[in-house]
C-alpha cells in the first residue's frame, strides 16, 4: 500500500517534566511566601498546567495522615498557594483503597451545584496515608474570578431539541431503542440510555459558560455520539462534534481466517443464540446480526444445530469469541468486571449495513462492518480490533480522555496498546481483515509508525485543526508518538510488566484532558507504585518518553 505523507511541524509549547530533588525544587508562585509551597515538598515530578495550577505532583507531599475526605481537603487548603482552588467547590467523586494499600480520592470541581466540565482532580497516599501524588485539572480562583453570574433559561428539554435541530434530525429519524426477549431468566436491555442532558459549566474561549450538555446516542441513519453544548442561557451551540469512536478498521470479506473456537452459546425453545452467561460476577456477552441493515442492536445471531460453520455466521463467531478473550483478560489481569468494571454487558453487532468499511464504539456497544473485500475482510475477525474497540469503553469509564488533541491521540494510543496485550504475536494493529489481498499490511504499526503515515516522535507532531477533517486534532495520526513509547517500554521491561503500568496509569494517573506530558507522569508514577521509582523498570520507562521526544 503507499505510505501516507505527513509534514512535520514545530511544537510550540509542550509541558516539561523535571525530575526535581528538594535541593532543586523552587515555589513557582511569586508573592505568596506567608503561604506553604512547593519548597514545602520533596518532589520528583512536577508538572504546571498553562495557568501555573499542577496537573502532576509526585513525591513526598505531606507530613500529615490522610484518612478522611476532609483531611484531604484540609491538605489543599494547606497549599492553597499551589493549588489556587476553594476546596468547597470538589465534590468527592470516589475514594477507593487498591490492593497496594494506596487510596485514591477522585474530585470533580463545581460551580455551585453544577459540574465544570473536565475538571476532575485526583489526590493518591501511600498505605501510611501521605499524600504522594496529586493529579488532573483544575481552575484557579484566577479563573473563578472570571465567572459572571448566569442562570438556567433554556431547561433540559428544551437543550435536547436544540441538540437534534442542530444536527437536522428528530427523534423518530434515528433508531433508539429496542425491547429485547428475556434470556436466562434477566431482562436485557440496551443498558445505556441513548439521549443523556447534564448542566454544566464549560470553560469556552477563555470563559465560563453554563450550559446544557447533551448526548445523542444513536446508529441510524448513520453511527453517533453527538457531544452538543447548548448555552443555557440564551439556546445558542457553544460546539458539538460526533464524538464515536472510530478505529477505521471495518473489514471486507465473507468469512473470518477459519479458525476453529469453541463457543459459549445459550439454547431457548429449540434455538441456540449466541448469548454467553457463563461469565463470573454476571457478565453477558452477546452477539447480534443487522443482518445488511443499520438498524441496533439487530436481532440474535441464532442456529438450529450450534454448529456455526455457515460463511454467513463467520463474523458473528469471531466477534463472540474474541469478546469473550477481552472480557476474560482485563477480569483475570486486572481485575475489572466489564468495561465498566460492573459487569456490563458486552454487545456486539456484526453484519452492519453494506461492504462496510469500519467498526466502532458508539458509546453502548460494538459495530462491525463485513467490508468490501478488497480493503477488509470482517472486522471482527481481528483480535486487537476487538480489543481496541472495547478498551475504547474502558477509557470512557476511567479516565475519560477526550477525544480530540493529545487526549484523543491517547485514547486512541490506549486502545492500540490494549489491542497488543490481547495479541501479542507482532506490532501491528488490523492485520488479520486489513487489504487481505496484501500480506504483511496493517492499519498502523507501534513499531514503526512512520510506515502507515504517523509520527514516532515530538518533532514530528502534526498541529491539526480539531475538526472533523481534520481528525479532531488528529487522534487517529499523532497516537503514533505514545505507541512508539509503548514499544520501547514492552521491549525493554516486557509486556507482563508493560500491561499493569498502562492499566494502572489509565485507571488511576489519567483524566480527561491529559496530555503526552502528562501521560509520561503518569505511566512513570504507575511504575513507582508497582516496581519503585529506583528500579531499572522505571529508567526503561522513562527512557521510553525520552526516545519519543516527550519529557
Amino acid at each position: 500500500m503507499k505510505k501516507k505523507k505527513f509534514t512535520t511541524f514545530a511544537v510550540a509549547s509542550i509541558l516539561s517534566l523535571s525530575l526535581m530533588t528538594p535541593a532543586t525544587s523552587a515555589a513557582f508562585l511569586p508573592g505568596v511566601s506567608s503561604q506553604k509551597g512547593i519548597n514545602d515538598f520533596e518532589l520528583k515530578v512536577k508538572q504546571l498546567d498553562e495557568k501555573g495550577i499542577p496537573s502532576f505532583l509526585s513525591g513526598k507531599l505531606s507530613n500529615q495522615k490522610i484518612k478522611t475526605e476532609a483531611d484531604v481537603k484540609k491538605f489543599l487548603k494547606d497549599y492553597s498557594s499551589v493549588y489556587q482552588v476553594n476546596t468547597e467547590s470538589l465534590k468527592l467523586l470516589d475514594k477507593e483503597t487498591d490492593d497496594l494499600g494506596m487510596t485514591h480520592y477522585t474530585f470533580q470541581q463545581t460551580i455551585g451545584n453544577y459540574p465544570i466540565e473536565g475538571a476532575v482532580f485526583s489526590v493518591h497516599t501511600d498505605k501510611t496515608g501521605s499524600v504522594t501524588v496529586t493529579n488532573g485539572n483544575l481552575y484557579g480562583l484566577k479563573d473563578l474570578a472570571k465567572l459572571k453570574k448566569q442562570y438556567v433559561h433554556v431547561n433540559g428539554d428544551s437543550a435536547i431539541d436544540l441538540a437534534w435541530k442542530h444536527i437536522d434530525l428528530k427523534p423518530e429519524d434515528t433508531e433508539l431503542t429496542e425491547t429485547i426477549e428475556s434470556l436466562h431468566g434477566h431482562d436485557h436491555s440496551l443498558g445505556e440510555e441513548q439521549i443523556k442532558q447534564d448542566t454544566v459549566y464549560i470553560y469556552h474561549e477563555d470563559q465560563f459558560i453554563l450550559a446544557q450538555k447533551v448526548q445523542l446516542q444513536f446508529i441510524e441513519p448513520y453511527g453517533a455520539n453527538w457531544q452538543i453544548y447548548v448555552n443555557a442561557v440564551d439556546g445558542s451551540i457553544i460546539k458539538s462534534k460526533n464524538a464515536i469512536m472510530d478505529a477505521e478498521t471495518t473489514g471486507t470479506g465473507t468469512g473470518v481466517n477459519g479458525a476453529s473456537r469453541t463457543l459459549n452459546t445459550y439454547y431457548a425453545n429449540g434455538t441456540y443464540y449466541l448469548f454467553d452467561v457463563t461469565k463470573p460476577m454476571n457478565g453477558v456477552i452477546e452477539t447480534r446480526t443487522a443482518n445488511y441493515r443499520t438498524s441496533l442492536p439487530g436481532s440474535y445471531s441464532v442456529d438450529s444445530n450450534n454448529n456455526w460453520s455457515a460463511s454467513s455466521q463467520r463474523a458473528e463467531v469471531d466477534a463472540h469469541y474474541f469478546a469473550g478473550q477481552v472480557y476474560d483478560y482485563y477480569l483475570n489481569k486486572h481485575g475489572r468486571n466489564s468495561y465498566d468494571g460492573n459487569g456490563a454487558t458486552i454487545r456486539s453487532t456484526v453484519h452492519y449495513s453494506s461492504n462496510y468499511n469500519n467498526a466502532f464504539w458508539n458509546g453502548s456497544q460494538m459495530v462491525y462492518g463485513d467490508g468490501d473485500g478488497s480493503t477488509f475482510k470482517a472486522l471482527s475477525g481481528s483480535l486487537d480490533v476487538v480489543a481496541h474497540e472495547i478498551t475504547h469503553a474502558v477509557t470512557e469509564r476511567t479516565a475519560g480522555l477526550v477525544y480530540e488533541n493529545q487526549p484523543g491521540a491517547l485514547n486512541e494510543s490506549f486502545s492500540d496498546v490494549f489491542g497488543y496485550f490481547l495479541d501479542t504475536g507482532d506490532y501491528l494493529i488490523g492485520e488479520d481483515v486489513y487489504t487481505p489481498g496484501i500480506a504483511g499490511d496493517a492499519l498502523r504499526s507501534m513499531s514503526n509508525p512512520n510506515a502507515y503515515g504517523q509520527p514516532d516522535h515530538m518533532d514530528e507532531y502534526q498541529n491539526l485543526p480539531n475538526t472533523q477533517a481534520g481528525d479532531w486534532g488528529g487522534v487517529h495520526i499523532n497516537s503514533g508518538i505514545p505507541n512508539k513509547a509503548a514499544y520501547y517500554t514492552i521491549q525493554s521491561i516486557g509486556a507482563a510488566k508493560a500491561e499493569k503500568i498502562y492499566y494502572r496509569a489509565l485507571t488511576n494517573y489519567l483524566t480527561p484532558y491529559s496530555n503526552f506530558s502528562n501521560a509520561r507522569a503518569a505511566m512513570l508514577q504507575a511504575t513507582a507504585d508497582l516496581y519503585g521509582s529506583g528500579s531499572s523498570t522505571y529508567s526503561s520507562v522513562q527512557s521510553a518518553w525520552n526516545s519519543v521526544g516527550v519529557y
